[in-house]
């Protein structure tokens, strides 16, 4: 298990967080795989709120494993999973159906997932947004723009350029 010591600085601290809602998020996909509904059910919050981008066709990606619906031999394994804060982000590929995926997840600081979005076959670059910060000078107040402050702190590695790309802040 995973233990935070309150003592450490703001950084080590958000690392902390990181890495148990990381942690949260691989027993969430390991629980999938070996349909542990109790641990599931521990793990999602009850009314999990849901986004999906991608093709039509593969909307259902993930729902059906979600609602023990589904009859594939081929559970969801990311490949990739790294976090930010409370988003947590994994990615895969699933070769049966031909499919790159990106799953951004919400986990809250109780560690349980409350929200999911979902991209299929979409490049996906996580943009960390820098605060508008208003600054004094002489003669009036100078506004930073979030656009200047815009930092690239992940991008999708495992899909081709065939796909479109959309940019996640977080």
């Amino acid at each position: 298990m995973f233990t935070c010591i309150p003592e450490l600085a703001n950084s080590e601290s958000q690392t902390c967080l990181e890495e148990r809602n990381k942690r949260v998020v691989k027993e969430f996909y390991k629980a999938l795989t070996s349909k542990q509904t109790e641990t599931l059910h521990q793990l999602l919050a009850p009314h999990l709120e849901w986004w999906f981008h991608g093709p039509p066709r593969h909307r259902h990606l993930l729902v059906p494993c979600l609602t023990g619906s589904s009859q594939s031999p081929n559970p969801l394994h990311p490949e990739h999973v790294v976090g930010f804060g409370s988003v947590v982000i994994a990615e895969g590929y699933d070769e049966t159906n031909l499919v790159w995926w990106v799953h951004a997840w919400t986990v809250t600081e109780h560690g349980v997932i409350t929200q999911v979005k979902e991209y299929v076959n979409t490049s996906v670059t996580v943009t960390r947004l820098g605060m508008a910060t208003a600054t004094p000078s002489s003669s009036s107040q100078v506004i930073q723009h979030a656009s200047d402050k815009c930092q690239c702190i992940w991008q999708s590695t495992l899909c081709d350029e065939s796909v479109p790309g959309l940019i996640l802040a977080v």
